[in-house]
């Protein structure tokens, strides 16, 4: 199990480096999806919904990835996270880090 946790982290950077330039772009669909609760720019309308604006690039794919194996508990998050592949993810969690906060 420990070994299991500390292999995770060195997957999920493969992952990420092993995307290539082409795959680095979310598709648009998953952007669209994912604005509709969290806006476009990345700032969500409804209160009850984070903001992904410039927030880090890792905490947003580690908390994705949360979603999609059901560590992290959330109905709607996990079904969209559950429709993504790792690289979708990753495009995702770069999109929205690289969008500036307010």
């Amino acid at each position: 199990m420990v070994r299991r946790l500390a292999v995770a982290p060195l997957l999920a950077a493969w992952a990420l480096a092993a995307t290539p330039p082409a795959l680095a772009e979310p598709r648009g669909s998953s952007v669209e999806q994912c604005g509709a609760c969290h806006g476009l720019d990345g700032i969500a309308r409804d209160t009850e919904v984070p903001h992904l604006a410039g927030q880090n690039e890792r905490y947003l794919f580690n908390q994705m990835m949360a979603f999609r194996s059901g560590k992290r508990q959330h109905k709607e998050m996990r079904y969209m996270a559950r429709a993504m592949s790792v690289q979708e993810i990753a495009a995702l969690a770069a999109y929205y880090a690289a969008l500036p906060p307010r």
